[in-house]
């Protein structure tokens, strides 16, 4: 009994590994990385579902841990500033809402059982638990962990998913809008010739706000 008990345990974290594997495999083998000129050309002959098809890969390519940044980019070349900003927001947290499902339904009861005498999990599952929105937004603000492992991580703690996905859109907003708004920017600089004064002004504010809020949310986190 206890035999199979164990073996069962063993199925759930062995599908989510295969089947993070796979993801990033299939990533790697079709160079979704480096496919960003191919995907560019391919979205603007979709015209009115152009968007929709961008936002749709960009989850993907979040789910299989393919660094989003040069994807953001394209966002603001293709869509200019406002649209590029709500695809990629909206983009980036459903794909990370999709890695906290997959890690909380096919990892956590396994993961949390092997690291419960590691007092650093404990910590954090306890801290997640306690200030499940405080937390989610601190590390969201503050590079101290890659963005990819964070998606899967915080479906191994204890904080609530809706909490999870609301802090993660709020958060990752601003370093959204710096990218996307740059990326604008530099399009719009290149293709008339002049520098676009509005979009710079934003950026900069963008910018000073970014910095102001990361040393806040650094000295919050050491605190917790």
């Amino acid at each position: 009994m206890t035999a199979n008990k164990n073996r069962r345990a063993w199925i759930k974290p062995a599908i989510f590994i295969v089947l993070l594997l796979s993801l990033i495999f299939l990533a790697r083998t079709l160079g979704l990385g480096e496919r960003i000129e191919d995907l560019r050309a391919w979205i603007e002959k979709l015209g009115f579902w152009g968007p929709f098809v961008f936002l749709l890969f960009y989850s993907i390519a979040v789910v299989a841990a393919v660094p989003g940044s040069a994807l953001t980019v394209v966002a603001g070349a293709l869509f200019g500033s406002v649209l590029g900003i709500i695809v990629v927001i909206n983009a980036a947290t459903l794909g990370a809402g999709f890695c906290f499902l997959i890690a909380r339904y096919f990892a956590r009861d396994y993961v949390s059982g092997w690291l419960s005498k590691s007092e650093t999990f404990r910590r954090l599952d306890n801290l997640t638990e306690k200030h499940g929105a405080v937390i989610v937004a601190l590390t969201r603000l503050v590079p101290i962990f890659p963005f990819n492992v964070l998606n899967y991580g915080f479906g191994l703690t204890r904080v609530p998913f809706w909490t999870y996905l609301l802090w993660s859109w709020l958060c990752m907003l601003p370093g959204t809008v710096l990218y996307v708004v740059g990326a604008d920017a530099l399009t719009r600089g290149v293709a008339e010739g002049k520098v676009p004064w509005g979009l710079v002004g934003t950026l900069a504010a963008v910018v000073v706000l970014i910095a102001l809020l990361v040393p806040l949310a650094r000295r919050r986190l050491q605190s917790h």
